[in-house]
Formats: C-alpha cells, sequence, structure tokens
C-alpha cells in the first residue's frame, strides 16, 4: 500500500544537488543490426548549451527517475530509496552511449511523421508486425522509443525474477530515460530541431532550458504507481500524447520570435567558465507562459509512467522481496568494470542527429 508521506520529501529532492556520476546501463537487446542516423541530417550547432546535451537535459531526466521513486509501494521502496542516487545517475547513461553503442540512437525517439499513415489506429504497436510493413531498417531510421520501452520493461521484468540488483538498478534507469524520451513532443518528429521550420535549437530550449528555469516551481505529485495492463498500449500513449503537442511547441516560439525579434531572443551566460549564448531568460519566461504548463505535464508524466512501469516489472516478475536487496553494494571489481565502460562512451564511432 502506498504511504503517502513519502511524497512530502520530494520538494526537497528537486532542489538537492544533481549528481552527474553514472552507473554502467544494463544494454538493451539489439532488434539486430540497427540503421543510424546519418550526418546528413542538418543541423545547427550555433545555439547550443553545451556540445553533447542530452535529450530532457542530465537535470530533468535526473529529476523524472529520482522522484518516480516516491510514487512506489512500501515494498518497493526501501530498495529503489536506497539506490535513488544510482537511479539519478544513470538516468543520462542512454544519452551518453549514443554515438558509441551499436543502434542505441534509433531507440530515443519516433518520427511519426515519416510514415504514410501515422493513424493511432493503424500504426503497428507491436516490433514484428512493424518490421514485417516497413522493415527493420526504415524502423531504425525513424526511431524506436516506444518499442525500445516494451522490451527495456521485458528486461527489467527478467532482472527482477533474477533478483539480480545490479541489473535491475540499471535497467530500471535506462527504462526511465526512454519513458521519458516517448513524452517529449520533439521526440516525435522529423523536424526534431526546428530545423525545418528556421527554428534551430528549440530542442535543447525546450527540454533542457526551461526545465532548468522553471521546474522548482512544478508540482511533481503524480499520486501512487499504477499496474500497466498493456504496456504496449500506454507506451504509444505516451507518444501519441507528446505529438499532440508538438503543434503549440513550434508554432508559439515563432509566434514569439516574431514579436520580440532575434537581438532580445538570445543572452549569454557563462557556463563552465565559458560565455555562452543561449535562449534570454526574458523569451524562456515568456514561451514558458505561453506553453501554459506543458513541460510541467510532460514531465509530471514522465514521473508517473515510469514509477507504473517500474512497480509493473516487480509485480509481473513475482513481487520478489526487495529487502535482502537494498544493502546491496558494489564490489571494486563492478566499479572498475563501471568506470572502463563509461570511459568507452566517450569515444564517438557513430554519427547520431543533434539535438541542440
Amino acid at each position: 500500500m502506498f504511504c503517502q508521506m513519502y511524497n512530502c520529501f520530494i520538494w526537497l529532492l528537486v532542489s538537492a544537488s544533481i549528481f552527474f556520476g553514472s552507473l554502467v546501463n544494463g544494454g538493451p537487446l539489439e532488434f539486430g543490426k540497427l540503421a543510424e542516423k546519418g550526418s546528413d541530417w542538418s543541423h545547427s550547432t550555433e545555439f547550443k548549451t553545451s556540445r553533447n546535451h542530452p535529450a530532457w537535459g542530465f537535470y530533468a531526466h535526473q529529476q523524472i527517475n529520482r522522484l518516480a521513486v516516491f510514487t512506489l509501494p512500501v515494498e518497493m521502496m526501501p530498495f529503489f530509496k536506497k539506490h535513488i542516487n544510482f537511479l539519478a545517475d544513470n538516468a543520462v547513461n542512454p544519452d551518453k552511449r549514443r554515438y558509441a553503442v551499436v543502434g542505441e540512437a534509433p531507440r530515443h525517439f519516433i518520427d511519426l511523421d515519416a510514415y504514410p499513415d501515422t493513424s493511432t489506429v493503424t500504426l503497428p504497436r507491436y516490433y514484428k508486425e512493424a518490421t514485417d510493413r516497413y522493415g527493420a531498417d526504415t524502423l531504425a531510421l525513424h526511431g524506436l522509443v516506444p518499442w525500445q520501452i516494451q522490451l527495456t520493461k521485458y528486461q527489467l521484468t527478467e532482472a527482477f525474477k533474477q533478483r539480480d540488483v545490479r541489473r535491475i538498478l540499471r535497467v530500471a534507469a535506462d527504462l526511465g530515460h526512454y519513458i521519458a524520451d516517448a513524452n517529449v513532443p520533439l521526440h516525435t518528429t522529423h523536424n526534431y530541431n526546428g530545423q525545418l521550420t528556421n527554428q534551430q535549437g528549440i530542442h535543447g530550449f525546450w527540454e533542457s532550458r526551461l526545465p532548468e528555469l522553471f521546474s522548482t516551481d512544478y508540482d511533481f505529485l503524480t499520486g501512487q504507481a499504477e499496474y500497466v495492463y498493456s504496456p504496449q498500449k500506454v507506451a504509444w500513449r505516451a507518444v501519441f500524447n507528446a505529438n499532440a503537442a508538438l503543434d503549440s511547441v513550434l508554432r508559439f516560439e515563432r509566434k514569439l520570435t516574431e514579436e520580440v525579434g532575434e537581438t532580445r531572443k538570445f543572452g549569454f551566460e557563462e557556463r563552465n567558465g565559458i560565455t555562452t549564448k543561449v535562449y534570454s531568460a526574458d523569451f524562456a519566461q515568456r514561451y514558458h507562459e505561453r506553453l501554459s504548463g506543458q513541460v510541467e505535464r510532460q514531465m509530471r508524466a514522465s514521473v508517473k509512467m515510469v514509477g507504473d512501469f517500474w512497480y509493473t516489472c516487480w509485480v509481473d516478475a513475482g513481487q520478489p522481496d526487495l529487502r535482502a536487496l537494498a544493502k546491496y553494494q558494489l564490489t571494486e571489481e563492478e566499479q572498475k568494470e563501471e568506470a572502463d565502460e563509461k570511459k568507452s562512451w566517450l569515444k564517438r564511432l557513430f554519427s547520431a542527429r543533434e539535438e541542440n
């Protein structure tokens, strides 16, 4: 039974320090040799807030996983709360792997507008059906996030069954990342960074700068985690709901730019000792107001969905007793493995679309 008292800690956690170290993920199984987004994707680097700024931003991804812990029932809470820093740190691992692990890049998005018919009725929900219709390479080219959520959900369930603590933590963190990405409107379109509408930089603006500036005022009380009876339907519903918000994401930014002009749209901030061009605080404030809570709604939906999926995986695994697992700590050998794999992610071996 869920204890609402744990939610009182949420606002303290929102303002807590962000941890930037990370645990190695339990890499999802490959769908096959997947095509990567290549260098033919046009993108702009003019308004980057950092060289490799990830989807939702480190801050948002970490907070989504962190807050999801407090939706869990008392049978799961001690274990997840014990490892809450690990789950938050691991939340950014999939973004770190995008350029170094084969098949990782397509797992973060789906370009619904790349398909001839993207209605909520006819687009195949299961991966095999989709490959039969479009082929694996086409799916990889246009993104796999709803199918990846289904696959990672299965992997987490298996990790719970095996009582494999290290894998539970790594896969749970990954699942939180993919779910959060599925709730981002710009992760559902070929125009992912406004590059097709002369709005380059809007991706990082919406999912990184806005949460960093305003999320301390968001209401993240989502209620108790609930069992997900149809994970594939919920994953697709998240994608379609996010896509439904895409029009306002682009339209409001375009109209506001016309009103204020380019000179007031951008400013400069000191970040890590470097003067960086960013969307101005005034422009961000006005844009955020026009969105009428959209970023907050999508973050809150992510938190609730992550908690729901973690809980569902545990139930489907037979509700294993997690109390004995809460004391788990990495051995020295495991810590070295984690550090070595983390270093390997720094190698940019593949091209993948930039989202800044």
